[in-house]
């Protein structure tokens, strides 16, 4: 399934990963600064009851690796806007990191980016088949929702809206296809 991006809402649906709730405010509130200082928000999530942790999962937008500097300059930033703009009451902690390998699929980017590797979805109510939960390969995503190949060869259409959380499956494959080749002199 290809996507064809025809609305500025489809666009970013593509590049941000779609929250709702205080997690979708805080994507707003962060994402278009992020941006302009070339990171790509992959995932803003909100633990904790007595004193919040926000945490926010960003990459590099020139497909860089994330490094503790990055990390830094993430953190001063939302730590910013998020004081500023006063979203949580109370006291809260912010935690910022990369991806990792088996990371989250939030946007519509990462399922395209990640087609042919295996990922691990929970749906918020049982959908296709009867099923919450669900295992196989990554076919691709429009701005609706995602195509998986099940280990049975079915063929599912997941909808973004119904999904609670996917990430993709450490493999071999996956580690070889991430891994950043040595340095040649």
């Amino acid at each position: 399934m290809v996507s064809v991006l025809g609305t500025e809402t489809e666009a970013l649906h593509d590049t941000r990963p779609t929250h709702t709730g205080l997690e979708g405010r805080i994507v707003e509130m962060i994402a278009p600064g992020l941006e302009a200082q070339g990171y790509e928000l992959v995932r803003v999530a909100i633990t904790g009851r007595q004193r919040p942790v926000v945490q926010v999962m960003a990459d590099r937008a020139d497909g860089g690796s994330i490094a503790v500097e990055d990390c830094e300059r993430i953190s001063r930033f939302v730590s910013a806007v998020l004081d500023v703009e006063d979203p949580i009451a109370g006291a809260w902690m912010l935690e910022i990191s990369s991806p990792g390998i088996d990371r989250p699929l939030t946007r519509v980017k990462d399922w395209s980016r990640f087609a042919g590797h295996l990922a691990r979805i929970d749906m918020a109510v049982p959908t296709v088949l009867g099923r919450k939960r669900f295992t196989g390969v990554v076919l691709g995503a429009d701005c609706t929702g995602a195509q998986v190949k099940l280990d049975t060869g079915e063929t599912v259409f997941l909808p973004f809206g119904d999904m609670q959380r996917a990430k993709l499956v450490l493999t071999e494959e996956l580690i070889k296809t991430t891994e950043t080749p040595p340095p040649t002199n």
